[in-house]
């Protein structure tokens, strides 16, 4: 037969131990409470019961004696002021036998109440068969002899009275020492009980952490160690499955994953081969698209420039001499050539963008407008604009390159205007690492929906006969800023005008 294996969960486990401790802890504090029920018994009885009625018989006897004494001495000297320790010791004695009846009437006290009873009959024999009779015969004769019959009357009850104080002290000692004796097995009790409630916690939480460690601790450590493994890298190391019913539960879960993402892994791998594949035919072929369109464009410099030049030529030679329509067709040649020469120019500029890789250094982007601002002070003269440049921060960089973007932008500000005089914001703003740089205009703007089309290289959103330009300044000013580690955007928000924002790492 297969044996089947109880497993519990963490959970269960927590609560099985709970209980087993909360049974020990109610049994240790039940027999706490008994022994330290006893032991406040025990106290009690020795320090509200015994030990008061100890005191208060000490003080009966210090009356009795004291009112002896005043007897006495009354008898003695004939003189009413020696019988104020009788006067006094009377009231300690009420107020001492008071206490002891109260006292007495206590289960602990039963055996001193005889005695008790015996001392104050014997205390009232003496009263009223020697003490009072003598103080009153010596109150109404002064002169008059006590005789030796009557001292010895006296002395003997108040010896009846000694022995019956003595024996209610013998009977309170004996009392008090039973009572001590029961405190001290009292406090031996609480203590063994406390000491074998600690032993009896001590064996359970080492009983505990043993289980512990050997149900959850141990197969949580080896489960902590196979998904390590399998975070090195050791997707074929499988996991195994024990411990709790909720651990084994969990190391099947990782398993299961372990399985998924091995398979995961292997479709990856195979789909990065083929990225890396197409990765690098893409590579190749920007490179070879790149070197082209410098090749192309360095290479129809010489070409065009003939043609420019001997059009050129053409046109102040023979300008007039032929029809109407000769010059026409001669200045559209003209037109072309320079169209075209612009058009290689930019596109050369356009490849060159990142393929110096020179070091990027601390740039002054106020020296840099001053720069881009001084290639367009012809334009700027000739529309009259008023360039509002705030304070511009220190960038990381190419000063060349920085430069054409802002001559860029505030070019297409000084071209794209409407009735007014162009008057164009350059402002910056600290956003955490980077630096914010706006430039906004109040010319004819753009329509939002054209905020991705005006980055494209060779997109024009006007006829080259209305607005001159070859398309290609936007795009180069996404390019030089994308190289920098920034971007560049059109704010679609600007009311008036065009605004755009690009963003450029701190210095």
């Amino acid at each position: 037969m297969k044996r089947t294996q109880l497993r519990l969960t963490v959970g269960q486990f927590f609560a099985l131990a709970c209980a087993v401790l909360g049974v020990v802890a109610l049994a240790g504090f039940v027999g706490g409470e008994l022994g330290l029920e006893h032991l406040s018994d025990a106290r009690d009885q020795t320090v509200s019961q015994i030990d008061p009625a100890s005191r208060a018989a000490l003080g009966l006897a210090a009356a009795l004696i004291d009112e002896e004494t005043g007897v006495r001495g009354y008898v003695i000297t004939r003189q009413h002021p020696f019988l104020s320790p009788y006067l006094d010791g009377r009231r300690r004695e009420r107020t001492a036998f008071a206490r002891l009846g109260t006292l007495s009437r206590k289960r602990s006290l039963a055996d001193a109440r005889v005695d008790i009873a015996a001392v104050q009959s014997a205390a009232n024999a003496w009263r009223s068969q020697y003490a009072l009779p003598t103080i009153a015969l010596r109150r109404h004769n002064p002169n008059a002899q006590t005789t030796t019959v009557q001292t010895d009357a006296g002395r003997a009850l108040f010896d009846t009275v000694r022995v019956s104080l003595s024996r209610l002290d013998n009977t309170l000692a004996t009392t008090a020492h039973a009572s001590r004796a029961r405190l001290r097995r009292s406090a031996t009790l609480v203590e063994i009980v406390f000491v074998v409630f600690a032993v009896l916690l001590l064996i359970l939480a080492a009983l505990l952490a043993l289980a512990l460690r050997r149900l959850i601790s141990q197969p949580l450590a080896q489960l902590g160690d196979e998904v390590r493994e399998v975070a090195r890298g050791s997707f074929h190391s499988s996991i195994d499955r024990q411990g709790p019913r909720d651990v084994a539960e969990l190391a099947s879960d990782v398993d299961t994953m372990r399985v998924r993402i091995l398979h995961e892994l292997d479709a990856l791998a195979k789909a990065n081969a083929r990225l890396d594949a197409q990765t690098h035919d893409l590579e190749r072929s920007n490179s070879e698209l790149e070197q082209f369109a410098y090749v192309a464009s360095h290479d129809l410099q010489e070409p065009l420039r003939k043609v420019a030049s001997f059009t050129q030529l053409l046109q102040r030679r023979y300008g007039g001499q032929l029809d109407e329509r000769a010059d026409e067709y001669i200045s559209y040649a003209v037109d072309g050539a320079k169209r075209m020469q612009t058009l290689i120019n930019d596109l050369l500029a356009f490849s060159r963008v990142g393929r110096t890789r020179e070091p990027q250094t601390e740039v002054d982007l106020g020296e840099v407008l001053s720069q881009a601002l001084a290639g367009l002070s012809t334009l700027i003269e000739e529309t009259r604009a008023t360039i509002n440049a705030g304070e511009l921060p220190a960038v990381r960089g190419e000063p060349a390159l920085l430069s054409l973007v802002l001559q860029n932008l505030v070019g297409n500000a000084l071209k794209f205007t409407g009735d007014e005089r162009p008057i164009v914001r350059i402002r910056a703003q600290r956003k955490g690492a980077d630096w914010l740089i706006s430039c906004s205009d109040n010319g004819i703007g753009i329509d939002p929906q054209y905020a991705e089309r005006v980055f494209v290289i060779f997109q024009r959103l006007h006829p080259k006969d209305e607005y001159a330009g070859t398309g290609i300044g936007l795009a180069m000013c996404r390019k030089i800023v994308e190289y920098h580690g920034g971007r560049i955007w059109l704010d679609p928000d600007t009311a008036q005008g065009t605004t755009f924002r690009f963003t450029l790492p701190a210095a």
